[in-house]
């Protein structure tokens, strides 16, 4: 076998998978325990407008940044994507993700579908898309109320909104019930190994068919 037919020599263009959901369907846990899993992947940290939680840490969580600051990045073309969510903006800064996915690696997005339309716009080939949904309503309640992190008028304004963002889930590539979360995570874990073997994404992969043909 020549130098040039080596298997190792061919590399991977990394990718960009969103999970998206409304609040309490799980996308925020299943994020963690894959990123806990799998080390060819990183999440994309985000900025936002808001102000840090309790235990939340800058350039960890997200970078909190003023909001003229946030126009700034907008205006400049330094956001992949941007929305305005329960009166906070927030947004991914284009230049990490595009220097992960060009060095192999994949990028892990927490994103709505707002967010999802804009990548699909402008990264539709790099773009991995899926929905969680809940088994049920009464469920997704449950859910964001065990978390104890906000309030009642909160919580209710997160159910109502349920409703619309559930209603983009034909826009994604996978939809995902989220009844039993070791089961959805395997589930998410077969889709990403799937995706990193499509023949687009396997960079030098034409060289190396090549060189297999001339060494025959």
């Amino acid at each position: 076998m020549s130098a040039a037919a080596r298997p190792e020599l061919v590399g991977r263009r990394g990718l960009m998978l969103v999970l998206s959901s409304p609040s309490g369907a799980g996308k925020t846990t299943l994020s963690r325990r894959l990123l806990a899993a799998d080390a060819e992947i990183e999440l994309s940290v985000s900025v936002t407008t808001r102000l840090p939680r309790a235990g939340e840490v800058d350039g960890r969580d997200y970078y909190f940044i003023d909001r003229p600051r946030y126009d700034e990045m907008v205006q400049g073309g330094e956001l992949l994507e941007w929305a305005e969510v329960f009166n906070h903006c927030y947004g991914t800064p284009r230049a990490p993700v595009e220097r992960a996915l060009a060095e192999g690696r994949d990028v892990l997005f927490d994103i709505d579908w707002q967010g999802t339309q804009q990548l699909s716009a402008s990264a539709r080939a790099d773009l991995v898309t899926i929905f969680i949904l809940p088994p049920s309503i009464a469920e997704l309640e449950r859910r964001l109320r065990s978390r104890a992190l906000d309030s009642d008028e909160v919580i209710h304004a997160r159910m109502s909104k349920a409703a619309d963002e559930m209603s983009h889930w034909a826009e994604y590539d996978y939809v995902l019930i989220n009844q039993d979360l070791d089961q959805t995570f395997a589930k998410l874990r077969t889709i990403l190994e799937a995706e990193r073997l499509r023949r687009g994404r396997q960079t030098g992969l034409l060289d190396f068919v090549r060189s297999l043909q001339a060494d025959i």
